[in-house]
C-alpha cells in the first residue's frame, strides 16, 4: 500500500470504521486513505433518499464493485424510500443545504450508527464530508446527533475534502470509469436541477 497522502489522526487508535458510503465517486479516495493508514473501512451503503429505484442500483453497483475490487465487506441497507419520505414531511419544499438535508443526513447516520453499535464497531465516519456541495456543518450534526442514540458509538468528524484526497478522487474516478450521478439523490433535488438545466436550454431528466 503507498503512503497515505493524507495522515489521519485516528481516533482511540481504532483499526476498524464503519464508512457511511453516498456513492463511488465520493468513497474512493477516503476508502483508499484509510487502507493506507491501516483503518479497515466496512462500507455501509445507507441511501434510501434516492430516486428512482433503478438510481439507487446503478450506485450500489457501483461502490459494490470498488469494494470487492479492494477485498472489502459492504453492506446494503434496506432500501425504504416511502419510510424516508415520511421523515422529509414538512421539508419538501426546502432548498438544497436546508433543513431537509440535516434531516436526510440525521435519517441515514443514525441507521449508521445503529449498524456500528451492533457490529461492536465504535468509530463511523460519512463520504457525505467530501462533497463540496454539501454543509459541513450539518453533516457534523447529524453525525453528532446520531452518536448521541448509542454509547458505544462514536461519530469522526474527519474533512475528507482536504489532504489532496479531492484531486485523487478525480484520478480513481478515471481509473475504474465510475458512474458519476448529476443529482444528489432524491427527488426533490432531481426537480431542483431539472429546472436549472431547463432555464438554461440544457437536457433534463
Amino acid at each position: 500500500m503507498e503512503t497515505p497522502k493524507l495522515k489521519l489522526n485516528i481516533p482511540h487508535q481504532q483499526t476498524k470504521v464503519v464508512l457511511h458510503s453516498c456513492c463511488a465517486p465520493c468513497s474512493s479516495a477516503i476508502v483508499e486513505c484509510l487502507m493506507q493508514n491501516g483503518i479497515e473501512p466496512v462500507i455501509f451503503y445507507c441511501n434510501p433518499n434516492i430516486y428512482p429505484l433503478n438510481e439507487y442500483q446503478i450506485r450500489k453497483d457501483e461502490i459494490t464493485r470498488y469494494a470487492q475490487n479492494l477485498g472489502l465487506r459492504i453492506v446494503d441497507d434496506d432500501y425504504n424510500h416511502n419510510d424516508w419520505l415520511c421523515a422529509m414531511q414538512g421539508h419538501e419544499n426546502e432548498p438544497e443545504r436546508g433543513s431537509r438535508c440535516l434531516e436526510c443526513f440525521k435519517y441515514r447516520l443514525l441507521r449508521t450508527a445503529q449498524f456500528a453499535h451492533n457490529e461492536g464497531i465504535k468509530l463511523f465516519t460519512t463520504t457525505l464530508a467530501s462533497s463540496r456541495w454539501k454543509s459541513l456543518e450539518q453533516i457534523n450534526t447529524a453525525g453528532l446527533f446520531a452518536a448521541s442514540h448509542f454509547q458505544s458509538t462514536e461519530y469522526w468528524d474527519q474533512n475528507w475534502r482536504k489532504g489532496g484526497l479531492s484531486e485523487r478522487r478525480v484520478e480513481i474516478i478515471k481509473q475504474y470509469d465510475f458512474y458519476q450521478q448529476l443529482y444528489c439523490g432524491c427527488e426533490f433535488s432531481l426537480q431542483g436541477v431539472n429546472q436549472w438545466r431547463k432555464q438554461n436550454g440544457k437536457t433534463y431528466y
